[in-house]
C-alpha cells in the first residue's frame, strides 16, 4: 500500500493505513511515532507560535512570541506540556496568550518516507482573536497537524504565513522542501480568499522574506540530535501559484533531525 503514495485530500481513496483520528501505533517497522500540532498566528505587530510534540510517546512543547513594537522575543522550550495547548479552535500559552482559532479549508497529505509513511493536515488563513501579553489582538493563523514514522535522518525547509496579494485577496501559504514534497499530491498549498490550491515546489528566495527575530535550538543526545531554526518576519515577494504579495507575515524554518 505504501507504493500507492503520495495521496492528497480531502477526497476518496484515503490510504488504508492507521491515520488520525484513528490511533497510530507508537512503533511501526522499527520506527517510532513522531506527532505534533503547531500553530502560528501572525500580524504586523505580534506573532505567536506554539507546538505540542510527542516523540515515541514522550511529550515536549515550545512557544515563542515576537512583540514587534517592543522589539522583544519571548520563548520557552519545555519537557512535558509546557503550558501549551494547540488544537483545532484554540492556541493557548499559559499566562501569555489565549487565542480562539476560526476554521479554514483543510488539505491532507500522506507520503512515503524511508520505509514507512508520514501524514499531515494543514489549515491556513483562519481568524485568530483573543489576547497576547495582556493585549487584545486580531490575527490570522496557520495550523499544522503532523504524525508519522519519519526516516532516521530527516530535514526540511518550510515557510508558513498569511498576507494580502497586490490585487487585494487574502492569502495564506504552506510551502516545504524535504517532506511531503512530491511533484504531485504534495503539501505545497496557497489559500486565496480561503480556497486552497496545490502549487509548484517553492523557490524560497522569491518570497522576499525579511527576518525580524529568530528561535534557534540545537540538541545532541545519545541516540538523537536536532538543529532547529525558525525566523519571524515580513514577506513582500512572489507566491507560487498566487502572485505578488502586497504584505505578508509568517515564518521561515529549517530543521535537521536524527531521531
Amino acid at each position: 500500500m505504501l507504493d500507492a503514495l503520495p495521496w492528497r485530500g480531502p477526497g476518496p481513496d484515503r490510504p488504508p493505513l492507521p491515520l488520525p483520528p484513528e490511533r497510530m501505533p507508537l512503533l511501526r517497522g522499527g520506527r517510532p511515532l513522531k506527532a505534533w500540532r503547531w500553530a502560528g498566528a501572525f500580524g504586523p505587530d505580534v506573532m505567536v507560535v506554539a507546538a505540542a510534540v510527542r516523540v515515541a510517546g514522550v511529550p515536549l512543547a515550545w512557544w515563542a512570541i515576537w512583540d514587534a513594537p517592543a522589539g522583544r522575543l519571548r520563548r520557552r522550550f519545555a519537557r512535558g506540556s509546557g503550558g501549551v495547548t494547540v488544537e483545532a479552535g484554540r492556541l493557548a500559552i499559559a499566562g501569555r496568550a489565549e487565542l480562539a482559532l476560526g476554521d479554514a479549508a483543510p488539505i491532507e497529505v500522506v507520503s512515503r518516507h524511508g520505509d514507512q509513511y508520514i501524514w499531515t493536515r494543514k489549515r491556513a488563513g483562519m481568524d485568530a482573536g483573543g489576547h497576547v501579553l495582556g493585549r487584545p489582538v486580531r490575527l490570522r493563523a496557520v495550523l499544522d497537524e503532523s504524525a508519522g514514522y519519519h526516516a532516521r535522518e530527516t530535514a526540511w525547509t518550510w515557510s508558513a504565513g498569511v498576507g494580502v496579494l497586490r490585487g487585494g485577496e487574502a492569502v495564506a501559504w504552506n510551502l516545504v522542501d524535504g517532506v511531503h514534497d512530491a511533484p504531485a499530491a504534495s503539501e505545497q498549498t496557497v489559500w486565496v480568499d480561503g480556497a486552497p490550491r496545490e502549487v509548484a515546489a517553492p523557490d524560497f528566495a522569491t518570497l522576499g522574506f525579511r527576518e525580524q527575530a529568530a528561535v534557534e535550538r540545537r540538541e545532541s543526545l545519545l541516540v538523537a540530535s536536532s538543529d532547529y531554526f525558525q525566523a519571524f518576519g515580513a514577506f513582500a515577494g512572489e507566491l507560487s501559484g498566487a502572485g505578488a504579495l502586497r504584505e505578508g507575515w509568517g515564518v521561515m524554518e529549517r530543521h535537521a533531525v536524527r531521531w
